[in-house]
């Protein structure tokens, strides 16, 4: 196995491109005077060919990387270069709440954001970031509240909460998806292992692991792999690049994630299991060097569904929405080299692929909105970066 090592440095394709310490890396800042408009969606959209979706232009952000509904249909939506925006339900204003002190190098920047689950009293909000400390870069959890009265918010009181280890050089895989389990209990957060490869292993850190956290960062009582000298965090481990995490109806944990050259991820979380990066993969080093794949009796958990040719995956949505009933339990993926929406059925603890259709664009983020319908965030850069709502089309 450790003939792989020597390809950390290796260039990232790609099937691997995506969008990533101190007290001071984060400063609120008081909403911006004047909102900057946005295109507002047409009622019905306008049929997507070759899909079921008629597609409507919500807004068009600079970078975009997730985003989340507020109770009311606003969204906070989170850039790359480290602006948190409140936006209008329609889409058609938006104001700056935060401006996030992040390392945008690379792969790096302003990440995940998701609302907690005690929202509608305790206002908090939960993001992640890549920031640069002593010794290295990590990707950081952090959580704020969102005060001040209606059309004045901002988010104050922000504070990080828990930080990958160890801090390493280099731009990539800092995944930082965030999911809070069905009781809003427990934080779930993703580390990935920032292509060093065998950090995925390495007990002593965070990296290429998912960890499960109490809502203030700290690791959650009776954590599986603790017992094996792994940080008491850790609820698994021997993943790459984590960059979607969602519960289904069930509680069942779902995670994706990118492979090397081949072998992207659909994965369904266990407590305690290792999921074999980078001793295992169903694709190959990006030299064209083997990468032994997944086999019954390997020790490892292997993907419920994996692609290759890859489609390089951003968002996780498991939808549950009445406007789509044909779709109703079946998790949905953002491609970013595939520039594609992705469909899985989900049954039980299993997954077969469905549809995967093309959108002329690379898919970040994906999300259900209040109404039913999908929400897709485009990944800017060198595709746009507009939000899109999915409707039925007629």
């Amino acid at each position: 196995m450790l003939y792989r090592i020597a390809l950390a440095a290796v260039a990232l394709t790609a099937a691997a491109a995506c969008n990533g310490e101190d007290s001071a890396a984060v400063q609120p800042v008081a909403a911006a005077p004047t909102p900057t408009p946005s295109p507002s969606p047409s009622p019905s959209g306008t049929p997507v060919a070759g899909t079921p979706f008629a597609r409507a232009v919500v807004a068009d952000f600079d970078a975009p990387w997730a985003m989340t509904f507020l109770p009311d249909r606003r969204m906070l939506v989170t850039e790359k270069k480290g602006e948190l925006l409140l936006v209008s339900a329609d889409g058609s204003a938006r104001r700056t709440i935060a401006t996030i002190d992040v390392d945008s190098a690379g792969q790096g920047g302003l990440m995940d954001v998701v609302l907690a689950p005690d929202f509608a009293t305790s206002k908090r909000v939960y993001f992640s970031y890549s920031a640069a400390g002593q010794g290295g870069k990590g990707v950081v959890l952090a959580r704020g509240v969102l005060s001040g009265d209606a059309g004045a918010e901002r988010l104050s009181m922000i504070e990080a909460l828990y930080r990958a280890t160890p801090l390493v050089n280099g731009d990539g895989h800092y995944s930082g998806r965030i999911a809070f389990s069905p009781d809003g209990q427990y934080l779930f957060f993703t580390n990935g292992d920032r292509q060093k490869f065998t950090p995925a292993q390495d007990k002593g850190g965070s990296l290429g692991k998912v960890l499960r956290l109490t809502p203030d960062g700290k690791p959650a009582a009776n954590n599986p792999l603790a017992a094996q000298g792994f940080l008491p965090e850790v609820w698994s481990n021997g993943h790459r690049n984590l960059l979607g995490l969602a519960f289904d109806a069930q509680g069942h944990l779902w995670q994706q994630e990118m492979g090397p050259k081949g072998g992207d991820e659909l994965n369904l979380v266990l407590p305690g299991r290792d999921y074999g990066w980078p001793n295992v993969s169903n694709g190959s080093n990006y030299d064209g060097s083997d990468i032994p794949d997944h086999a019954p009796g390997d020790g490892f958990e292997a993907p419920k569904v994996w692609w290759n040719p890859v489609i390089s995956p951003g968002g996780l949505m498991v939808y549950s929405g009445e406007l789509f009933p044909q779709y109703k339990g079946d998790a949905f993926i953002g491609g970013l080299s595939s520039q594609s929406l992705v469909r899985v059925d989900l049954n039980g603890i299993n997954a077969t692929k469905g549809d995967q259709w093309s959108m002329g664009a690379r898919i970040r983020e994906v999300e259900q909105g209040p109404d039913g319908a999908i929400y897709v965030l485009e990944d800017g850069g060198d595709s746009q970066g507009r939000l899109l709502r999915l409707t039925p089309a007629s």
